[in-house]
């Protein structure tokens, strides 16, 4: 017989290494919300809220919104639609818009399938075909999302969105469609491409593969710095909207000031500001 006092122990080393190695997280399925977040160890991870701005409130970039929007709509109809590059200046609303339109689209489906947001980090790029994998026999439509992509160096994870986006055998299912931003309109900087354009025999051809990843989107949405009455028109949208009572000249004042300090005008830096504004009058933003 065992000794019981070994049993004990053998007991505590199991639950020790138990609690070392804990069992993987149990993926959630696509009809448990209408976001997730992908984990590169292959698993779906639910957002019952979506942190979204409303789509009214996203002033200069009416462009953009309904050339977004109108692809979003159709995809959701189960129609043709393209996958979408939204690129420019850092603040600008890339990343809102995308979850702007998403919940706007969502809101129109009366009775209809709601399209699922998922958010793929860019560091994860790599297992993109993975998560097409586990998307290709579900027939909920998604949009999948990558914010802030871009490619450095030796960097050659691209090549996995590559063949995702238009060139691979399987091709990209007729239920996902790809949005990503980023601050690079070919999604890697310039002066890569230079250092691979003066090092090559055949210039061209050196920086065609990379170059041509950017082409691979459908939809090329270009968003660029607001100018002063851009900047104020959204601070004013955003302290209606959420019943800031403040003086109109007041407020222009204050958000001027807050853009010197910051050194920039953006939607970015507007929002910064309205939450100050908020805290200041102790008013909540919802």
């Amino acid at each position: 017989m065992i000794d019981p006092e070994i049993t004990r122990l053998l007991r505590k080393a199991v639950a020790a290494l138990e609690r070392l190695s804990p069992a993987s997280p149990v993926s959630a399925t696509l009809g448990d919300a209408d976001a997730f977040v992908w984990h590169a160890a292959g698993w779906l991870q639910a957002v019952p809220r979506v942190s979204h701005i409303d789509l009214s409130l996203l002033c200069g970039i009416d462009q953009q919104a309904a050339v977004l929007l109108d692809n979003t709509r159709r995809f959701a109809r189960g129609l043709p639609a393209n996958n979408a590059l939204l690129w420019g200046a850092r603040g600008t609303g890339k990343s809102s818009l995308v979850k702007a339109v998403h919940a706007a689209v969502n809101a129109e489906c009366e009775g209809e399938p709601r399209l699922a947001l998922i958010e793929l980090h860019r560091e994860d790029i790599a297992t993109l075909p993975r998560l097409l994998g586990h998307l290709r026999d579900q027939r909920r439509r998604c949009i999948l999302f990558c914010d802030d992509l871009s490619f450095d160096g030796s960097d050659a994870s691209y090549k996995s969105l590559k063949a995702v986006l238009e060139g691979g055998i399987e091709g990209r299912p007729e239920t996902v469609v790809f949005y990503a931003t980023s601050n690079r309109r070919h999604l890697m900087p310039r002066d890569m491409i230079e250092n691979e354009r003066s090092s090559a025999i055949n210039p061209a051809e050196a920086v065609e593969e990379k170059v041509s990843l950017s082409d691979r989107f459908g939809l090329w949405l270009g968003f660029h710095a607001c100018d002063q009455r851009t900047y104020l028109a959204i601070v004013v949208g955003y302290a209606e909207h959420f019943g800031l009572e403040i003086d109109r000249a007041r407020l222009e004042a204050e958000a001027h000031a807050w853009a010197v300090g910051r050194g920039a005008r953006s939607g970015r830096v507007a929002w910064q500001f309205i939450q100050d504004l908020a805290g200041r009058l102790e008013r909540p933003l919802h």
